[in-house]
């Protein structure tokens, strides 16, 4: 039975001010750690949910009895680090004390949910509250609490979506006992804002399962509210450091750290893409503003590529299906990985020279002519094929790092072209294949600074896999009348 048809969601107002990325707790939760928004006052019950290919990413607002004691020391702050890195290692490790203590523990452990019944009058049916009332009361009840709280995330493989829904299930019978009201009532709060393919192939598992109103949010829509709002975070944005660039290409030449702009360079002076680019530092917008128009290239199992106008509008514009799903499904079948993590485990630690056929491999030396190093990839697996002769068995390790190389420089050069062609500067790379994983975001970065001689910028998000759940949360559910 197909759903009734429901109106447009309304955005809520959320307060960005002295938001502060917390540290993540493991290397695996570098791309889900929490956001603390320290002034944010309008109370929060529903749930978003993007379910991808692969992946079901969720996004949740928590409250707690109090706000952690120091946020500033479990903030990372963005200090750029000497040599290229993960973002996560960028970032300066909080004292022992705050990152292991029990209050931060506890804040996980217990936040909550705040549901609306909370906040209308005793006995009072939240249905024939108006909006104003409703929204007037929420407001008088919370401004009498500490403002703030977390925006919480968490990911699962969409092949154990169950996995998801009895996540999204204790969540709302936890938050129904620290608010100490009934699951009834609870459930009545709740909303599930679900975007990506899964929202409608698994609309009614989360619906009857979870006993809560589902809402469908369209999938591209999400991803651009998402990167408009995630990208105004402090330090949520990075990119390799134009002064590195410069130091590299001159030597000789002054300083020009702070820098933001982009310093074009010629041809001759940057080494051609490889799989062992130049490393630069890595530098984070720690004041953003908006940033449009730009190309968001959204790396999932598949990869879409949006324009994004001046004005906020968009289009998709182009893509390709080699994407995160074919870098999983291909390893999966070539090494003993069980995870996309440990996969990209095995490439930290291969070298890739022993799958691919470098042009070293045809010419012997550098095609000094043509500007082609020895190391450059002529052909991704090209030595894996030996006619005649005995195959050879390649370690996991080597496979898993020729592949990434391939698959990313595949994307990366799709994204130059499409930058080009729509003559945009800033490329925001977003998606859960990227994982903040340097060898990756290396290779992108480095193809789009050299294929556009330096005019254009990739840029990367901490947390990347997570564009269309943060846009399908912040849209709201309109007020009755609006029905």
């Amino acid at each position: 039975m197909p759903a009734p048809s429901l109106p447009s969601a309304r955005v809520i107002h959320v307060d960005t001010r002295g938001a502060l990325i917390l540290e993540e707790e493991s290397p695996e939760t570098r791309d889900s750690r929490g956001i603390y928004l320290p002034n944010h006052i309008e109370p929060v019950s529903h749930i978003a949910v993007d379910v991808g290919g692969s992946l079901a990413k969720v996004v949740y607002f928590t409250r707690s009895p109090e706000p952690p004691s120091s946020p500033s020391i479990c903030a990372t702050r963005g200090s750029p680090p000497s040599t290229i890195s993960s973002p996560r290692s960028s970032s300066p490790s909080p004292p022992s004390s705050a990152a292991s203590s029990p209050q931060n523990s506890h804040i996980k452990r217990s936040g909550a949910l705040t549901p609306l019944v909370l906040d209308a009058p005793n006995g009072t049916n939240l249905s024939n509250l108006s909006h104003d009332m409703l929204r007037n009361s929420m407001l008088r009840r919370t401004s009498q609490h500490f403002p703030g709280g977390s925006l919480n995330f968490e990911r699962f493989e969409t092949e154990h979506i169950d996995d998801c829904v009895d996540f999204i299930q204790s969540l709302i019978e936890r938050s129904a006992k620290v608010n100490g009201v009934s699951i009834e009532d609870m459930r009545k709060s709740v909303k599930i804002m679900a975007t990506g393919g899964g929202a409608h192939r698994f609309y009614e598992m989360f619906r009857d399962t979870l006993c809560v109103e589902v809402r469908r949010e369209d999938e591209m829509e999400c991803l651009i509210e998402g990167l408009k709002f995630i990208s105004l975070i402090p330090d949520e944005v990075y990119y390799f450091s134009d002064e590195l660039i410069q130091s590299v290409s001159h030597p000789h030449s002054v300083s020009t750290a702070g820098s933001s702009s982009l310093r074009p360079s010629t041809n001759g002076e940057l080494e051609r893409p490889s799989p062992n680019p130049p490393q630069y530092s890595v530098s984070f917008e720690s004041h953003p503003t908006p940033q449009l128009p730009c190309l968001l290239v959204n790396i999932g199992s598949g990869v879409s590529i949006i324009k994004v106008d001046e004005d906020g509008k968009y289009e998709r514009v182009s893509g390709t299906s080699i994407g995160g799903g074919t870098l999983w499904g291909l390893l999966s079948l070539l090494t003993p990985a069980t995870s996309f993590d440990e996969m990209l485990k095995f490439s930290e630690q291969g070298d890739n020279a022993t799958v691919d056929m470098l042009v070293g491999d045809i010419y012997g030396q550098d095609y000094s002519r043509l500007g082609l190093k020895s190391t450059m990839i002529a052909s991704s697996f090209g030595k894996v094929f030996k006619k005649g002769g005995e195959k050879r068995v390649y370690s996991p390790e080597d496979i898993s790092k020729s592949l990434l190389y391939a698959v990313s420089n595949n994307i990366g050069q799709i994204a130059y072209m499409n930058a080009e062609k729509y003559n945009l500067d800033r490329i925001y790379f977003g998606g859960c294949f990227i994982r903040g994983h340097a060898a990756t975001i290396t290779t992108l970065s480095y193809a789009i600074r050299f294929w556009s001689k330096g005019t254009k910028r990739a840029l990367f998000l901490r947390h990347e896999g997570f564009l269309g759940s943060i846009g399908a949360w912040i849209k709201n559910i309109g007020p009755e009348e609006e029905l």
